[in-house]
């Protein structure tokens, strides 16, 4: 089916209270539609209790639905059991447990692969195992914003023990083929990790096809709530990893010498869990598949390619990504005029930047005064931005709930910006 954003927005209750608004954030955090919102009210309203725990009827429930929610996540992503789905906060936080609990087993002098594109949670976890000697190489990116396989392949080497890489930038957009990256991996003898954080709520994702080892992604950036996200791992590589809390839940048995672990997934999950979020999540998956992966991958195509044609209606517009529609998802990032990093204690040079360009943060601002969202800065990932040149970004990112003619409205907003500055 084709998507019909008009008749979609109407599901979304934050377009009825927020007349007008156009909001192309979407790479950051999408809109809530009601079914979640009631999904979440429904869980506080009906069964609002502890999983797992309680022999009363409302726990059951709640655990029920909440172990549907696993369930419903593991169909959607292509995994062949519920046991390899883990629940966590976020993506971040479920490379920050591989780092924790992978990097335990690394010795000084092995080496992790990463590429010039990632975000700042596939960076910094990794950063925190240099202090025991692990090597950090990176994945070179070509002119085009593409990456280089051939790069990738070369540093691959038998020290690598892991490569953790995006599916989609969520900077320049770029679609790595993650199913070669992980082929190349396996061959090695690597565990592979997949950052799908701009990828599952953007296209049909199938990690049975992909063959990593591990993937993971946020539920906030797929119509779900925030604070829900979840780590996809071959089970049987969940079950050699140790824990990474402590506490309530994770447990097997507990004695004043010791303890044992509850089986996978629920040793990864202490304490008490966002069921609600969970609950949303599920909710948000049903609305997504109620309009079908495709058809959201292709309304993307349709938004981007819009995009791409008319982006020269303005003056001095510079894109970041590959101009492949079928190399690049529904993310948009530009500058007005050069953006370039510059010496703020040069006075010439700050004064040829200022005036000739346009910071991004001031057109978010000019935008706003529009009624029409977007994101400015580096966008978690200021390696990135150096590695193409620049301080900072624009970017916009539609969805199921944007058309064409709110693209004509920001591209008619962006040249009286600079028609405003230019006087």
């Amino acid at each position: 089916m084709s998507v019909n954003p008009e008749l979609l927005k109407k599901d979304f209750p934050i377009f009825e209270n927020n007349p007008g608004l156009v909001y192309l954030d979407n790479a950051a955090t999408t809109q809530k539609p009601a079914s979640v919102i009631r999904a979440v009210s429904n869980y506080y309203s009906t069964v609002n209790s502890n999983v797992h725990r309680g022999v009363y009827r409302i726990s059951e429930e709640a655990t029920e639905l909440y172990e549907n929610s696993r369930r419903k996540v593991s169909e959607f992503i292509g995994s062949s059991d519920p046991a390899q789905i883990v629940f966590l906060r976020n993506t971040t936080e479920a490379i920050n447990l591989l780092s924790y609990t992978l990097g335990r087993k690394l010795k000084k002098g092995d080496e992790i692969l990463l590429t010039e594109m990632e975000h700042h949670s596939n960076l910094i976890p990794w950063f925190f195992l240099r202090e025991a000697g692990i090597v950090i190489r990176y994945a070179r990116m070509k002119e085009d914003f593409t990456l280089d396989y051939e790069d990738f392949m070369n540093k691959l080497n038998p020290r690598t023990a892991i490569a953790s890489f995006t599916h989609v930038s969520n900077v320049l957009g770029t679609i790595n083929n993650v199913r070669e990256l992980s082929r190349m991996c396996s061959e090695n003898g690597t565990t592979s990790i997949v950052d799908a954080a701009q990828s599952v709520p953007h296209m049909p994702v199938d990690v049975s096809r992909i063959g990593c080892d591990y993937l993971a992604f946020s539920g906030h950036k797929m119509l779900a709530p925030a604070g829900i996200g979840v780590l996809y791992g071959r089970k049987n590589l969940l079950e050699e990893m140790p824990p990474f809390l402590g506490g309530g839940e994770m447990i097997g048995e507990v004695t004043y010498d010791g303890s044992t672990w509850a089986k996978v997934p629920w040793k990864f999950e202490a304490g008490t869990q966002n069921v609600e979020g969970a609950i949303g999540l599920s909710a948000a998956i049903d609305y997504l598949r109620s309009i079908g992966m495709d058809s959201v991958r292709n309304h993307e195509r349709s938004m981007l390619d819009h995009i791409l044609k008319i982006m020269h209606t303005v003056d001095d517009i510079k894109q970041f990504g590959p101009l492949d529609l079928n190399k690049r998802g529904g993310i948009f990032s530009f500058n007005i005029g050069d953006v370039k990093p510059f010496d703020l204690l040069s006075q010439a040079t700050t004064k040829f930047a200022i005036s000739h360009s346009i910071h991004p943060h001031d057109l978010a601002a000019f935008l706003d005064g529009r009624n029409i969202a977007i994101r400015s800065g580096h966008h978690c990932a200021m390696p990135l931005m150096g590695r193409i040149g620049v301080a900072s970004t624009a970017r916009i990112s539609p969805y199921i709930y944007n058309d064409e003619s709110e693209l004509d409205l920001f591209f008619e907003s962006l040249s009286a910006c600079r028609k405003a500055i230019a006087r």
